[in-house]
C-alpha cells in the first residue's frame, strides 16, 4: 500500500469517527479490504461476545451509526451485520512457511468528543474534521489504516514464518473491546502479542519497542435513585439523589491516596434531576480508578464503591455501583523489545528511544497481552512518535501523518525477522 492510499484511509476513518461499539462503518470497511485481499475475516459474533459487554450501545444509537455508514458509502450487508453482531474483525495472513502465530492489535474507536472547528486545525483546513460530535482523538484512525497497510503487505508478500492474526478492536476507549474479543477466544494460540500506538508527545516516527507506566484501571457507572418531591412545599418528603452524587463526589476526590503505587481517581460525568423545582430522584455519575500497581487499583476500587454507598446511606438514597470496564498493567518481554529497537535504528525515517517509553494512561491491549503471557507466549507494546498537534482527548489532536509508514515498515520487518 502506497503512503497516498495510507493516508487517504487515515482521513476516511478519521472524517467518519464512531465511538465505542458503534464502529459500524469502519468494522464494515475493515471486512470488506480484507476480503478484497482473498482473506476470510472473522466478524461479529464470531470475533466478540456483545453479551458479555457493559452498557453495549442501543439498537436505536446503533441504527442510527447504521444508516449514517450506508449514506457514506459502507456496504449495506458489512453494515447490517456489524450493527447487530459486533464491530469486531480478526482475520490471519498465513505466511509460506512454519512459525510463531503473531497478534496484531489494532484499535478503531473514537471519542465522543467535538471535534475543533478552527482553521488551523488540519482536518478543519483539509476537509477530513468529523462534524457529528464524535474525534479520532487518539489515533485510532491511523492505527486502523496502518493494520490494513500491513494486510495488504503480508499478502502481497508472504515470505515470513507462521501466521499473522490481525486484530481490529472496538472499544479500547473505556477498556471494554479487548474482554469482549478475549471471550469469543481471539487470544488463543498466538505466539507473540503486538500492540501500536501513534502519537504520544513525541516527534513523529521516533519508535520505542516497550512502553514502561501503562495504568491498571476499572471504570465505574454509578446510579443514585432517591425520591422526588416539590422543593419547597414538601422537601422534607424527598431523597435528592443528585445532592447525594455531589456528597459522593467529595467523597471519592478526597480518598487517601497510596505510598506504594501512583493513583488516579478522574470523575468524567455527573447527571440528574428533571427540573428547577422538583427534589431530584435520580443522578448517574460515571467514574474511573487507576493505579501503576494492579492490585492497588483493585484495592482503590473498593473504597470508591464504599464512598459511594456512604454517601447514599447518609442522605438515604440507592445507590447502584457497575464495573463498566478496565484494564491491567502490562510487562513487555525484552525479546520483542530489543527486536524492535534494532529494526527502527536501521530505518531511515525512524528514530529511537532511549530505553522504553513512559505511559501515562491505560490500555486493554494489556489484557491481551496477560492473556499471551499465560500461555507461554511474549508481548510488547511499540510506540511511535506521531508529531501530535495538541495532547491526546483534545478538540485539536492531529499527527503527523509521516509516522504511519514508519509504523508500517517496522511490524513488517518484525514478522519476517
Amino acid at each position: 500500500m502506497q503512503f497516498d492510499e495510507l493516508v487517504a484511509l487515515r482521513r476516511d476513518f478519521h472524517r467518519y469517527a464512531e465511538p465505542a461499539f458503534l464502529e459500524i462503518r469502519t468494522s464494515s470497511i475493515v471486512a470488506s479490504r480484507l476480503r478484497a485481499l482473498g482473506l476470510e475475516p472473522l466478524t461479529g459474533r464470531a470475533a466478540m461476545r456483545a453479551d458479555a459487554v457493559v452498557d453495549y450501545p442501543t439498537a436505536e444509537r446503533r441504527e442510527l451509526f447504521a444508516e449514517r455508514a450506508v449514506n457514506t458509502g459502507a456496504d449495506a450487508a458489512g453494515v447490517e451485520h456489524a450493527a447487530e453482531f459486533g464491530t469486531a474483525v480478526i482475520a490471519e495472513v498465513e505466511g509460506n512457511r512454519p512459525g510463531p502465530v503473531w497478534g496484531l492489535r489494532f484499535d478503531m474507536d473514537a471519542l465522543p468528543l467535538a471535534e475543533s472547528d478552527s482553521p488551523e486545525h488540519a482536518p478543519t483546513a483539509g476537509g477530513f474534521r468529523c462534524d457529528y460530535g464524535a474525534m479520532h482523538a487518539c489515533a485510532h484512525d491511523s492505527h486502523t489504516a496502518i493494520g490494513l497497510g500491513l494486510a495488504s503487505r503480508l499478502v502481497a508478500d508472504n515470505d515470513f514464518a507462521g501466521t499473522a492474526r490481525f486484530l481490529f478492536q472496538p472499544a479500547e476507549e473505556g477498556g471494554r473491546g479487548a474482554a469482549s474479543m478475549i471471550a469469543a477466544g481471539a487470544a488463543e494460540g498466538i505466539d507473540r502479542f503486538v500492540a501500536v500506538h501513534l502519537g504520544l508527545d513525541e516527534p513523529a516516527g521516533k519508535v520505542s519497542g516497550g512502553i514502561q507506566g501503562l495504568l491498571a484501571t476499572t471504570k465505574m457507572r454509578a446510579r443514585f435513585t432517591g425520591t422526588a418531591a416539590h422543593a419547597a412545599g414538601a422537601p422534607e418528603q424527598g431523597a435528592n439523589a443528585l445532592v447525594t452524587a455531589a456528597s459522593a463526589l467529595l467523597n471519592v476526590m478526597a480518598l487517601p491516596r497510596y505510598s506504594t503505587a501512583d493513583t488516579r481517581i478522574n470523575v468524567g460525568t455527573l447527571h440528574g434531576g428533571d427540573n428547577v423545582n422538583i427534589v431530584p430522584s435520580w443522578a448517574e455519575m460515571t467514574l474511573e480508578a487507576r493505579s501503576t500497581d494492579s492490585d492497588v487499583s483493585a484495592d482503590l476500587t473498593e473504597r470508591i464503591k464504599t464512598a459511594l454507598r456512604g454517601s447514599g446511606a447518609m442522605h438515604g438514597v440507592g445507590v447502584d455501583v457497575v464495573e463498566t470496564g478496565g484494564s491491567a498493567t502490562m510487562d513487555c518481554d525484552a525479546e520483542l523489545v530489543d527486536a524492535i529497537d534494532r529494526i527502527a535504528a536501521e530505518l531511515p525515517d525512524a528514530g529511537t528511544t532511549d530505553g522504553f517509553k513512559q505511559m501515562g494512561g491505560s490500555d486493554d491491549a494489556s489484557l491481551f497481552a496477560r492473556e499471551v503471557q499465560r500461555a507461554g507466549g511474549i508481548a510488547t507494546y511499540m510506540t511511535v512518535g506521531g508529531g501530535n498537534t495538541a495532547p491526546h482527548h483534545n478538540p485539536l489532536f492531529d499527527i503527523d501523518e509521516s509516522a504511519m509508514p514508519v509504523a508500517l515498515d517496522v511490524l513488517d520487518r518484525l514478522i519476517r525477522s
